[in-house]
């Protein structure tokens, strides 16, 4: 085990002690929030790989769903991640069969072990739909479309979308009312930045003339490396209120929940990184004008 993992381990063991329970810091289970009017569809996407994108699609609507949200999660990767890593392995229709051949969204659709959360999975097919959906009509429109025929069943949509500006992607945000942008606390990154928000405005230009920035989440952030702050400090001060106040922090039980086909909220929800998402699932509950409460995942 490298240093980097024994200090790890250390702050897990340090870090369980205090950590929020899900119910303290979404509130008592017993109380609701007033149901929102209409569904927000959030593209997490950062052309960049390895930046906590499908960590943070499938353990932000893990906690949204905690706060008695329905939620759907559309794995847009051919990897797949985020169907593993909510313990979707087993399907007869994916994401694939719905943009190319015609199925309905609906038949896609699996439940996952955690209430209120459904995922549409991904398969390695889904590496051909950027070649295919070239013949196809308004191929940048096709996943708006069929989303539409679901949206009254939840009260969010998350899209995880591939590490890669392709036609994926734009379909993405095409149907999105918003874009999640997980950012890591590296040089290289702030550079990707630049060129999605780029994107993001021709998107905006062409197809979807609504789309906004739902907001920055910055992830793997260590608060000892003088480059993770000077990075933060930056993001800070040009996207100002657009990123988040929650960080997600550099987190072993991250990286372990997926083996075990869980967030890391139900994984093990004293870690750092579990809080962490509590928290900002809680945040963007309070963007939305709704109070973070609800039941805790179990």
């Amino acid at each position: 085990m490298s240093d980097f993992d024994h200090r790890e381990d250390r702050a897990h063991q340090d870090n369980r002690a205090a950590a929020t329970p899900l119910t303290s810091e979404f509130g008592p289970p017993d109380q609701r929030h007033p149901a929102r009017a209409g569904t927000r569809t959030i593209a997490v996407a950062n052309q960049k790989g390895g930046v906590g994108k499908t960590t943070t699609a499938i353990n932000l609507a893990t906690g949204l769903a905690a706060c008695d949200q329905r939620v759907l999660v559309i794995d847009l990767d051919p990897q797949g991640n985020a169907s593993t890593g909510l313990g979707v392995s087993e399907y007869e229709t994916d994401v694939y069969d719905v943009l190319i051949s015609g199925q309905e969204l609906s038949m896609a659709i699996c439940r996952t072990e955690i209430p209120g959360l459904d995922v549409a999975p991904a398969s390695a097919d889904l590496a051909g739909a950027e070649i295919e959906l070239i013949e196809i009509d308004h191929r940048e429109a096709r996943l708006r479309q069929v989303l539409d025929a679901v949206l009254g069943n939840y009260d969010y949509v998350l899209i995880d979308c591939p590490p890669a500006l392709g036609l994926l992607t734009i379909n993405a945000l095409v149907a999105a009312d918003t874009v999640l942008v997980p950012l890591q606390c590296e040089y290289f990154a702030l550079e990707g930045l630049s060129r999605l928000m780029k994107s993001i405005e021709r998107v905006r230009r062409a197809y979807n003339e609504d789309l906004d920035i739902q907001g920055i989440v910055l992830t793997m952030h260590d608060a000892r490396n003088n480059l993770c702050r000077s990075v933060e400090a930056d993001v800070r001060e040009y996207f100002g209120d657009r990123v988040y106040r929650t960080v997600i922090p550099r987190n072993v039980r991250l990286s372990e929940a997926p083996s075990f086909g869980k967030p890391a909220l139900v994984y093990d929800l004293a870690c750092a990184g579990a809080q962490a998402y509590a928290r900002l699932a809680a945040e963007v509950l309070r963007r939305e004008g709704a109070s973070p409460i609800g039941e805790a995942a179990q």
